[in-house]
């Protein structure tokens, strides 16, 4: 992994960045809404269109990538998330800023594809997995060190706006001064929607599941931190210390989902996280044991996803694991999407401490959903189990990512990619043909 640190800094660096950014965002948003008393409701409203914004990012990063070319495509959703960024500062009024969330999830998928198709093309085949591995670590300190930030920071104001836009505007630099030539871009691979749910249901409500708690956890858990009693500093080491645990898990998580079945691994994932997540709605107050908890809590939340991804690879084709990283993160969005607007009305209704009753009965559709004993193995993979991936789960990826990921063959990829291109190639000509043959004259 040092090696590949090294290679591949600079677009390290601009991740770091970008991750940074974006983690003290969400937070420094739902606080200082949370501050002037808005509606809990239009805090959740703000995540889940950062999350819309993200999904229908990969759509629109696709075409601007192909249009215009990754450095280029790179600067624009930068500086588009920059001006989103700074455009909180000009006006209080939350429906404005709906948009602006929506516009800057948007932008950053199309920056995280650009950096993802840049890491795959200059890494060797010896090099993907610490490479893949690197950026998820990178992917996760950006959102420690983004919490951090308001720890040293406490009083919210516009300066903390001023340094997320900061470092969006900082990474552009590694980007654009490379002198590396552009990676060739990848074209979209379609879901199989029905394929994939016939075969790994369990992975897609794992997945589902880990975006509604997902969700809600960033969307809202700041909300419920302050009104407990933590002031601003507390709260940043509350989401560092939740975050940082996630980071930590992934490793021996990682090595016993290698060995035990995953299946069981989820479940019992499930029924602690339930717990952890009930207890948490008990304690909600200040404190140690807060700390002790919610590090608990981080532990279990952020290996759910790389726990069903892995779970979901063991069952599919090579050359179905582009389309399912695709299938994986629409159906993570989609939860990521609802999961802070239920938990916000929850809150509204309820009370703050029951954030994480909902998140605790999101975990327990696990517990009664994912069962080992009916998972049957008929779509079984000859090499399975594959190698557990870490992964920060938060939607802080692309679909370009899976080109990334060992689990997948490099070369079927290429070919896959040559397959589409040819076939475009095809279609376009036919249609240019068909158009010449019933032109007038």
């Amino acid at each position: 992994m040092p090696s590949a640190f090294t290679a591949f800094s600079s677009l390290y660096f601009a991740t770091l960045l970008m991750l940074l950014g974006s983690g003290l965002l969400g937070t420094y948003l739902g606080l200082r809404l949370a501050g002037e008393g808005v509606s809990e409701i239009w805090i959740g409203l703000l995540m889940t269109g950062y999350y819309v914004g993200l999904v229908f990012g990969a759509s629109v990063g696709h075409r601007l990538i192909a249009k215009v070319g990754h450095i280029r495509a790179f600067v624009a959703s930068a500086g588009l998330v920059t001006a989103s960024v700074l455009g909180h500062a000009l006006t209080g009024k939350v429906e404005i800023w709906l948009v602006l969330r929506v516009i800057a999830g948007m932008a950053m998928m199309c920056q995280y594809m650009v950096l993802e198709s840049w890491l795959n093309e200059q890494a060797e085949s010896h090099q993907r997995g610490s490479v893949f591995a690197g950026y998820m670590v990178v992917t996760f300190l950006g959102l420690v060190l983004g919490q951090v930030v308001l720890t040293l920071m406490p009083e919210l104001a516009v300066e903390h706006l001023i340094l997320v836009a900061m470092c969006y505007s900082l990474c552009l630099i590694p980007v654009a001064v490379t002198s590396r030539l552009h990676p060739a871009p990848l074209h979209p691979a379609p879901m199989k929607v029905r394929v994939f749910f016939e075969r790994i249901p369990l992975a897609l409500t794992t997945v589902l599941v880990s975006g509604l708690a997902m969700g809600a956890f960033y969307g809202m858990s700041p909300v419920f931190a302050s009104n407990v009693g933590l002031d601003t500093s507390d709260i940043g080491v509350f989401m560092a210390v939740t975050i940082g645990a996630g980071l930590i898990a992934q490793w021996p998580v990682g090595w016993l989902s290698d060995r035990f079945d995953r299946s069981r691994m989820i479940q019992i994932n499930g029924i602690v996280l339930t717990g952890v997540a009930m207890l948490i709605a008990l304690v909600a107050a200040p404190g140690f044991w807060l700390l002790v908890l919610t590090a608990g809590f981080g532990l279990l939340l952020f290996t759910l996803y790389p726990l069903a991804v892995a779970l979901a690879n063991d069952h599919v084709e090579q050359e179905d694991r582009v389309p399912l990283a695709a299938m994986l993160l629409v159906t993570f969005g989609v939860g990521a999407s609802i999961g802070p607007l239920l938990g916000s009305v929850v809150m509204k209704l309820l009370g703050a401490h029951w954030l994480y009753v909902f998140i605790g009965l999101c975990s327990f559709v696990l517990v009664v959903r994912v069962r080992p004993e009916i998972v049957t193995g008929e779509h079984l993979v000859q090499e399975a189990p594959l190698n557990f991936m870490p992964s920060a789960g938060n939607l802080a990826s692309s679909p370009l990512g899976a080109a990334l990921d060992p689990r997948v063959d490099e070369q079927m990829v290429v070919e896959q990619m040559i397959d589409e291109s040819e076939a475009y190639a095809v279609a376009v000509s036919e249609r240019d043909a068909d158009q010449a043959e019933h032109r007038p004259g």
